[in-house]
């Protein structure tokens, strides 16, 4: 409630109209949402209801209301009894940190509302979902349609549920689905983006042309091609670049963790690649400070600028299906123009987070790596941004020698960081 008060308060100084509030499925999403909606309320701002929508939606929904700014109530991929809270600018954008600065000032604040005749109202938008589908058949090519083709989706019992399945059916798919029928506690249980096991098989069964899964919000998607296999972030971010290379101003972005082989077929097609550190907000920023059009992740959050402001798993879905129309080619054979590196990744426990830089060793040991791989590999040594881990990662064209190499960097990392923390 605080939060929902520190931000109505800071949102109340950007110019008119009301603070747009969506969710996922999980079932602490009621608790947070009225708790936000109070807080908003006492700080004199309006609000609109948006009840379950995937994360893109709502950024759609913030630009599309002329909203002063929008609350995403998600836990993403996580389980059930997990949650969170994201905010985006008026711009349909995450907020930037001036702002974010702002909030953090007024949560230290004595909370204090305003008074009653200026409470905030609260409305329910109840086309919510007709807009949003309507937004997304509208980035697809209206020259073409989707009438041959058997399509599986997982919607992963979340925020896409009740949308997903419409847009495709709408724009002339055959559709199966799975992972429609949340309850609030089964958000991404066993399916989804990140368990897509379900779906492989319901690809084979089925005899579909492809399988599509979301994660819990939604924003991001994980594909499978008619033979079953899984097609990740990085396949998928290929196979759009390469069909829209004219309009990409010579680049794409990708992360650290972007496997080496998006890279190599990238540099083939005559598109610079270039790495932020891990996650969206970071690809965003890249793709802002050199006006580019296309970046993402291996996990499947993409974003396609000149489409729209944020990753969306429906709108990346439909770039992929499009490039298959308009090719008559097969995902199994739209991604084979780009050939995976072997990639190995380890993750070491800690007690608390370290600062890197401290250990010297750390760095010379992954020096030492970089000169057996030369030019036909990559070690990444890095701290996960979440949780007290530091993450060794190795990539090159030799599996077993990227397996021994991991397997040894892992060893002398720990060694190091036992004998001094």
């Amino acid at each position: 409630m605080k939060l929902g008060w520190a931000a109505g308060r800071v949102f109340a100084k950007k110019g008119s109209g009301p603070v747009i509030i969506g969710k996922d499925t999980r079932i602490s999403g009621y608790m947070f949402e009225s708790a936000l909606e109070a807080g908003l309320s006492a700080a004199g701002v309006d609000i609109r209801l948006l009840g379950p929508m995937p994360t893109p939606g709502i950024a759609f929904l913030t630009k599309n209301t002329r909203a002063r700014g929008g609350i995403v109530i998600s836990a993403s991929h996580n389980p059930y009894y997990d949650n969170g809270i994201k905010f985006f600018s008026a711009d349909g954008t995450k907020l930037p940190d001036d702002i974010e600065l702002d909030i953090e000032k007024e949560i230290d604040q004595p909370m204090k509302s305003v008074q009653s005749r200026h409470l905030g109202k609260a409305l329910r938008i109840s086309d919510a979902a007709r807009r949003y589908i309507e937004f997304c058949k509208s980035r697809f090519n209206s020259d073409i349609d989707l009438k041959n083709l058997k399509i599986v989706i997982d919607c992963a019992h979340g925020a896409a549920y009740h949308i997903a399945p419409k847009v495709f059916e709408e724009l002339g798919a055959e559709v199966t689905t799975i992972g429609v029928e949340p309850d609030g506690l089964n958000i991404n249980e066993e399916c989804g983006a990140l368990k897509p096991e379900m779906l492989r098989e319901l690809v084979s069964e089925t005899g579909a042309d492809i399988g599509i899964a979301l994660d819990g919000d939604a924003d991001r998607l994980i594909l499978v091609d008619h033979k079953g296999n899984l097609v990740d972030g990085d396949e998928a971010l290929f196979i759009i670049a390469r069909q829209r290379m004219d309009s990409l101003n010579g680049a794409v972005v990708g992360t650290q963790m972007s496997n080496l082989g998006l890279e190599k077929a990238l540099q083939a097609l005559g598109l610079d690649f270039l790495r932020s550190k891990v996650g969206d907000r970071y690809v965003m920023e890249l793709l802002l400070k050199h006006d580019l059009k296309l970046g993402g992740e291996s996990s499947g959050h993409i974003i396609n600028l000149d489409l729209t402001s944020t990753g969306d798993g429906i709108i990346s879905a439909l770039q992929v299906l499009e490039v298959m129309v308009s090719s008559d080619k097969s995902l199994y054979e739209l991604k084979s123009g780009m050939q995976k590196y072997p990639q190995k990744l380890k993750n070491i426990r800690l007690k608390s987070n370290i600062d890197m830089s401290e250990f010297p060793e750390l760095a010379i040991a992954v020096r030492e790596v970089e000169h057996e791989l030369g030019d036909s590999g990559r070690v990444l040594l890095r701290p996960s941004g979440t949780e007290p881990l530091i993450r060794v990662m190795i990539e090159g064209e030799d599996e077993a020698q990227v397996d021994a190499l991991v397997d040894s960097l892992a060893s002398r990392v720990e060694s190091v960081l036992q004998s001094n923390v």
